[in-house]
């Protein structure tokens, strides 16, 4: 397996009849999934999503680092979107914003999914509606356009025709074999593009770890049956605000036990809204009813479609636990299904709200104590059987961590994939496919870029590394008026603290050494107020270090008088 290095320098000129690919996005993270692919000058961008924040305070969403195509805006033949999910749509009114004419191509969920969110950011897009079967000549790339099973419908994968060689880009995709939509992954389509020659495969590694094949979504029902033939009182269930198919089973349950469904959450009327008016999904008349009007009717009556299921403290279902949502008040009998699987890094998220549902008398039924929800990516088995049904000649894994990633290179392996022709890249690492071989050839930069309100790419590392010590570890703040003629100490040290357990007054203690630092700096004949700033920040936070084991940020403040 080739892997990138540090110290990999800009890639050189693309090689005349060469195909280059670089990712921006959706390799070694889960999410911000986007993949530039260049040829004969011209640019292809294939989905273009956001990444939803761990440990980033204040930060709303990270996008794809836009630097690479900035300046070759008017290069990009086209937006290809797999599907319809943020993690491959959400930054696409971003990169609209540098260009609003760049085209996008996609299903019809897809691009209405999309473009309900270019209209809150008031971008009128240009679209090109495609479908499984269809073919498109995008500028120089010649696409065609597959149909994949994933957790929502008409998603696609594309197979890229160029000079230069064949690429098929799964995007995220499973082999259920009895989905409730009926549209199935078409390997047809697949050993069509093998036989005619896919000289680069990239493919989606999420699930490369797990063993067998990915449950079908069918094997749910009797799971959802049996929450609506227990539950009590009314049944909350919270779910992805896209997960079309869950939220059918949820109404076909509602249907057959004599339930009313009211959604909660902005997203997740949208987008059931546009599913509903598109026919891909399907309402049984007399169930949905408005939100506001719940209370007419019965506790066991209701059932509540909700989006948080990720443990969002914004999303509805926290606040739900939390006591402070406006409409719903979470008591004894009350049954909340969680049918979603868990986001890495929203582990601790997601168990703070199951924990706050139970202490307000919920029964809480998620994927740890019932089958409530299956992976809408392919697993290993999966993977081994796609691999032989195409027969790359390259190998690429995308989406997924490292682990995911160096995963799915095993399995391409172990189908006679030579190991050379495994290409283990991160975002930013450039891939030349010359010659119908494939190699890393240098890297890109490509941070992660911050929405941050209502600011986009200000917010930096530095900005958040302050941010967690503040919550963390506290601030201190020391103020100390000097004598503008004598330099002199004229009032002060004061010191005021946020976020200590102690006292004030333990640093009542430092207080002499603070003054003997300054006064032997007056000696030395330091003036400067940014010196100044810099003694008295050594002077304290060697003690706070020392003896409260601590290390606040320290704010001096020094002003002549």
């Amino acid at each position: 397996m080739s892997h990138p290095h540090p110290e990999l320098e800009l890639p050189g000129p693309l090689p005349k009849g060469g195909v280059r690919v670089v990712p921006l996005g959706g390799l070694g993270e889960v999410g911000r999934n986007m993949t530039v692919v260049e040829y004969a000058g011209r640019l292809l961008v294939v989905d273009c999503g956001v990444l939803f924040p761990e440990d980033h305070p204040g930060v709303d969403l990270i996008l794809p680092d836009f630097e690479y195509i900035s300046g070759r805006l008017d290069d990009i033949d086209a937006i290809v979107l797999t599907h319809g999910h943020e993690d491959h749509i959400g930054a696409v009114p971003y990169l609209l914003r540098l260009k609003p004419d760049i085209p996008l191509i996609g299903s019809t969920l897809t691009l209405a999914l999309v473009e309900a969110k270019l209209k809150e950011h008031r971008i009128t897009p240009y679209t090109l509606t495609v479908k499984e079967g269809g073919n498109e000549k995008l500028g120089v790339f010649d696409c065609d356009f597959l149909a994949v099973n994933h957790s929502i419908p008409d998603a696609l994968a594309v197979f890229i025709r160029t000079g230069g060689g064949n690429l098929l880009i799964t995007g995220d995709f499973k082999m259920d074999q009895l989905p409730l939509d009926g549209r199935i992954t078409d390997l047809r389509a697949f050993a069509k593009a093998g036989e005619e020659g896919v000289d680069l495969f990239l493919t989606d590694s999420t699930n490369a770890e797990v063993p067998g094949f990915t449950t079908p979504e069918r094997n749910i029902t009797p799971a959802i049956e049996r929450v609506f033939d227990k539950a009590e009182r009314r049944i909350i269930v919270a779910c992805f605000s896209s997960h079309v198919h869950r939220v059918q089973q949820v109404l076909d349950a509602a249907q057959a036990h004599g339930r009313k469904v009211a959604f909660v959450g902005r997203s997740m009327l949208r987008n059931m809204g546009i599913a509903s008016d598109l026919g891909y999904l399907h309402v049984p008349d007399g169930v949905l009813v408005d939100l506001k009007k719940i209370d007419k009717f019965a506790d066991d009556q209701i059932v509540l479609v909700s989006t948080g299921s990720q443990g969002e403290p914004m999303a509805a279902l926290s606040r739900m636990a939390n006591g402070d949502h406006n409409t719903i008040d979470i008591g004894p009998g009350d049954t909340v299904l969680m049918a979603s699987s868990l986001i890495p890094g929203n582990e601790n998220a997601v168990y703070r709200v199951i924990n706050g549902l139970m202490r307000r008398g919920a029964s809480v039924i998620h994927k740890g104590n019932a089958l409530v929800h299956v992976s809408g990516h392919a697993s290993a088995g999966e993977l081994l059987y796609v691999y032989n049904i195409v027969r790359p000649r390259n190998v690429m894994p995308i989406h997924g961590e490292w682990r995911h990633l160096v995963a799915n290179g095993e399995l391409a392996e172990a189908t006679g994939v030579p190991a050379e022709r495994v290409i283990l890249a991160e975002d930013g690492v450039v891939v030349d496919l010359v010659d119908g071989r494939a190699r890393i050839v240098g890297a890109v930069p490509c941070g992660y870029v911050y929405v941050d309100g209502s600011l986009v790419g200000t917010t930096d590392e530095t900005m958040l590394k302050d941010r967690r010590i503040l919550r963390d570890e506290g601030f201190v703040t020391i103020i100390v008026v000097r004598d503008a003629d004598t330099g002199k100490i004229a009032a002060g040290p004061e010191i005021q603290t946020r976020g200590f357990a102690e006292e004030d007054d333990v640093f009542d203690k430092v207080r002499p050494k603070l003054e003997a630092a300054l006064e032997e700096a007056r000696a030395k004949g330091i003036s400067d107020t940014y010196q100044l700033q810099q003694v008295i920040r050594r002077a304290v936070g060697g003690y706070v270090g020392g003896k409260l084991r601590r290390r606040p940020m320290i704010i001096p403040i020094v002003i002549d008088a």
